[in-house]
């Protein structure tokens, strides 16, 4: 196993509830699949987990009922880390070409410090057995704290196809910086577009890249495929290369991996 300067390379997606960021998580996990950027591990941080069900798998626990577990169930004999640690490996669903995590939330009151500080431990040791770490994140982008990920290579920040919602995308990215987070490329991705883009939100797109740190990844169009596949609950991989969506969001996931198209990581 082979891993970049040993450690996981990260990329977070993030973006408001409903512009489609849990399937564009799936779509770059079939990317890298595909150019055998592999292994991945795949951390559904979403408060509405359902990154496993675009993926096609079962999830058994999540973090957040290891957190809970860790505060009255911790043997005796045994530290919280160790706990933490040998529960969160049997948490990890391992798939082909990718491993999945489920954050999900805690059920229980009072401070999880411990269990967070305990469980960005266990991430970072991870982190060394995979080349990729895709964080599908919420809109706040809180757990990316949790986790202690102060370094991302891209955050892809999803937009859907409305002057509003890249309003809110540019807001969203300004958070990183309140986070503390080091990001190399902050793109913005409008998804759900229709195929003739209007002039305003063109508009909108370039007042947003000329006055942040932004990137334009570019526009994935509206698609009755993806809806037919969520409602049917195909899992995203199974779709094909030579659908639009997949066309369109391997058009703009390119453009950030020049340096491992053509050959395997160093």
């Amino acid at each position: 196993m082979i891993v970049r300067n040993g450690r996981a390379k990260c990329l977070a997606m993030a973006g408001k509830g409903g512009t489609g960021k849990t399937t564009l998580s799936g779509l770059l996990i079939k990317y890298l699949i595909k150019k055998a950027l592999t292994p991945i591990l795949a951390v559904d941080a979403d408060a509405n987990a359902n990154l496993n069900e675009i993926l096609g798998v079962e999830v058994e626990t999540t973090l957040g009922e290891i957190r809970d577990r860790m505060k009255s169930d911790t043997p005796a004999n045994m530290t919280k880390n160790e706990f933490m640690e040998m529960h969160i490996n049997q948490a990890i669903i391992e798939e082909k070409g990718f491993d999945l995590i489920v954050m999900g939330q805690p059920e229980g009151p009072g401070c999880y410090c411990m269990a967070n500080s305990i469980l960005a431990q266990v991430i970072e040791k991870l982190m060394k057995n995979y080349k990729y770490l895709i964080v599908d994140n919420e809109a706040g982008m809180e757990h990316l704290s949790r986790l202690n990920l102060r370094d991302i290579e891209v955050l892809f920040i999803v937009s859907d196809a409305s002057s509003r919602g890249v309003l809110t995308a540019t807001r969203i990215a300004s958070l990183t910086s309140a986070l503390g987070v080091n990001v190399g490329e902050k793109v913005l991705i409008v998804n759900r577009a229709p195929q003739d883009i209007p002039d305003a939100l063109n508009s909108q797109v370039e007042k947003a890249v000329s006055k942040t740190a932004l990137v334009f990844g570019g526009y994935i169009r509206q698609s009755d495929e993806i809806f037919r596949y969520e409602v049917e609950q195909i899992p995203i991989l199974k779709m094909d290369g030579s659908s639009q969506p997949v066309r369109e969001a391997f058009s703009i996931f390119e453009k950030f991996f020049p340096l491992y198209n053509t050959a395997a990581c160093p």
